[in-house]
């Protein structure tokens, strides 16, 4: 495949034209007309896959099948921008001042999408590989995301689309370019419990069933749990009681219902499963304990993966390690990313900016950075090719 030559693509004004996309999720604000236009004139095959109220972008440089194909995953939807009058500066204006870029996505992650369409458009037109380059891009990462990554996923498996290997380029560095680097991330479950008693009078609790202390244990032994001490790869898992409500404004009555949720955050000494059978069982036995109804419900957001430190992390490490100095150290830790979904289809591992101002008012992210991840983006695809 050949294209006309074009002049490298500047990752900080791509970055600045894709924040003045107001694609708060799951609006698309024109954030993928965008990219899909620069693709299409590097060469790339570009299909928008939306499904829902959803927009996504696949696109292909190179032939569809090839031996080595080199992935990217990402997403250029936004959180809400909270009070627009506690920010500094227009939250889609791109402002740049101080040597830093503000506004919404600046960090999460329109500058980790730019750095890598931007290097991928060089690669294919200035030295095109012998391999492919696919690039996926999701308008639902913020969102529920059902119908963002997942349904891209789908669709490569209908159209036998496959990448070889991917990287993820959502923010992974604390404080410092090139610190951390993400191997595989922690499962994510919430679990809602309802404990149903009998109203009553607060004066005479005999004639009542009181949920409240009822949960109250319930909480306690959840909260209190040590469910391990980590593994190889990953730190301990955590659960943390983050609601307990009875709705009830009234001093002198016992409620008959109330209401906590939990969130868990496991690594690989578990599944989802297990720790549904737990927590179900540990419901069952304050139920049983004291005579009320627990009613549990469970949202499973992702299960821990990992992918085992190999080629893949060391070809990314070493290119950071050379465009910034720093090894990075491999993590497990953070939150869910899409990695998730991607894991099930291809090795994944993530990289990208410091994360520190992600989803803040004045969100903001250091100019000479983006064009440094671009750097590192280049070369690895320049390792990888060669």
């Amino acid at each position: 495949m050949t294209n006309a030559p074009l002049p490298p693509v500047d990752a900080a004004e791509l970055t600045a034209r894709l924040i003045r996309c107001p694609s708060v999720t799951p609006d698309e604000g024109g954030a993928l007309v965008l990219l899909q236009d620069l693709l299409e004139s590097a060469g790339f095959d570009c299909t928008r896959v939306d499904r829902g109220e959803v927009s996504n972008l696949f696109a292909r440089w190179g032939a569809k099948g090839a031996a080595k194909t080199f992935g990217f995953n990402g997403h250029t939807d936004v959180v809400p921008v909270g009070d627009a009058a506690a920010w500094t500066v227009d939250p889609f204006g791109a402002e740049v001042k101080d040597g830093m870029m503000w506004g919404r996505g600046a960090t999460d992650m329109k500058s980790g999408v730019a750095a890598f369409v931007a290097a991928a458009v060089d690669l294919v037109t200035q030295t095109p590989p012998d391999g492919a380059v696919i690039i996926t891009i999701t308008g639902d990462e913020e969102g529920d995301a059902v119908d963002g990554t997942v349904a891209l996923l789908d669709w490569m498996d209908r159209a036998q689309e496959k990448m070889s290997v991917c990287l993820v380029g959502e923010p992974t560095c604390p404080n410092e370019m090139g610190e951390m680097m993400k191997i595989g991330r922690r499962g994510s479950m919430t679990a809602f419990f309802t404990v149903t008693g009998v109203q009553g009078h607060s004066a005479y609790p005999h004639r009542a069933k009181n949920p409240v202390p009822a949960l109250a244990r319930l909480v306690d032994r959840l909260a209190s749990h040590e469910l391990d001490q980590g593994t190889d790869h990953f730190d301990a898992s955590t659960l943390a009681v983050v609601t307990f409500d009875t709705g009830n404004p009234a001093t002198n009555v016992i409620p008959a219902q109330c209401k906590a949720t939990a969130n868990i955050r496991f690594n690989d000494a578990h599944s989802s499963a297990s720790l549904t059978e737990w927590l179900q069982a540990e419901a069952d036995r304050v139920a049983a304990e004291y005579d009320v109804r627990v009613e549990m419900k469970v949202k499973v957001s992702g299960e821990s993966f990992v992918t085992p430190p190999g080629p893949l992390s060391q070809m990314v490490s070493a290119a950071v390690q050379a465009e910034t100095g720093v090894e990075p150290v491999l993590s497990t830790s953070g939150g869910t990313s899409d990695a998730r979904f991607v894991q099930h289809h291809c090795p994944v591992v993530e990289f990208g900016l410091v994360g520190k101002t992600m989803h803040q008012v004045d969100e903001r992210v250091d100019v000479a950075q983006i064009h440094q991840l671009k750097a590192i983006y280049g070369r690895i695809l320049r390792d990888y090719f060669a």
